[in-house]
Formats: C-alpha cells, structure tokens, sequence
C-alpha cells in the first residue's frame, strides 16, 4: 500500500510540474506578443511643454497600439504627421494597425506618441518610462512596459504643430 501512495505521490506532483511548466510557457507567449525595438524620447529644453516618443514595433499577430502611458506626462496621445501641400499637419489617432510579422516605425514623420504637459525637463541620456497598450485580434490585451533613451534636440520640434 505504501509503493501505492508514493506512485500516486509522484503522478501528482508530475502533474503538477507539467500544469506549472504550460503555464509559464502561456506567460511567456503573452508577454512576447509585440516586439518593441529602439524606444527613444526627443530630450528637451527648460520649460519646453510636450515632446515625442519614438519606435519600433512588431507584433506576432494581427493587432493595435491602443494607448500610451507615462508618468513623464499629464497626457500622452498617439498621433500622426502627414505632409499635404508642403504643409506638414499632426493628427490625434485612437489606434495604430499593427500587421502580423510586419515591423511598424513610429518616427518623427510618420506615426508617433506625443507625451504632453511634461511633469519635468526630459534630460539627454535619462530613461522615460512608457506603458503601451496593444490589443490583438481575439480582444486580448497586453501591457508593454518600455524604458526609452533621452536622445539629444535636433528633431523637429513637434510641440508647436497644428
């Protein structure tokens, strides 16, 4: 009877340890959805009111950028710069489109987040959290935690666009 318990012992446990494995292979798929390379923030000068966050993101499936967060700003929105009749213009956008397996460049000229009303100077070489919300087709969320470099001026200055 003892040989009897240990074995259903071990099946237990086994089962446990392979129960416990699936799991943190779900967790690593989950948290390896969206790719996020070469996260920058435009540094800024004193007083300067807003700036732009830049990068690169790839998702493994069809999803969007819904959100941004920061603590560096009051608000944070995802906009987008079009240049029309020689006249560059920068709109608000509720999402970014994120195809599968395609890499999708969030840049000065293009798509891009805006962190605004800045809670202080964002210094050259210092790191600005971010917090990006991306949804995949099935509805499910993922938070995407980001530290982006401080990159010296020398880009457009995207606080004075209409």
């Amino acid at each position: 009877m003892n040989s009897m318990c240990a074995k259903t012992a071990v099946s237990r446990r086994i089962k446990q340890l392979v129960l416990g494995c699936s799991l943190i292979g779900l967790a690593w798929q989950v948290s390896a959805q969206t790719q996020v390379q070469d996260a920058w923030v435009r540094a800024t000068v004193a007083g300067q009111p807003s700036t732009g966050a830049f990068m690169t993101l790839q998702a493994d499936s069809d999803s969007k950028l819904l959100s941004v967060q920061s603590p560096a700003a009051k608000t944070v929105e995802i906009h987008q710069s079009t240049m029309k009749d020689d006249v560059m213009s920068m709109r608000q956008v509720e999402s970014v489109a994120l195809p599968s397996g395609k890499p999708v460049s969030f840049d000065p000229h293009g798509y891009h987040i805006m962190l605004i009303d800045l809670t202080a100077q964002v210094q050259e070489g210092s790191k600005v959290p971010l917090t990006l919300i991306v949804e995949n087709a099935k509805g499910e969320k993922e938070t995407i935690e980001v530290q982006a470099d401080a990159r010296a001026l020398g880009m457009a200055d995207h606080s004075k666009m209409h």
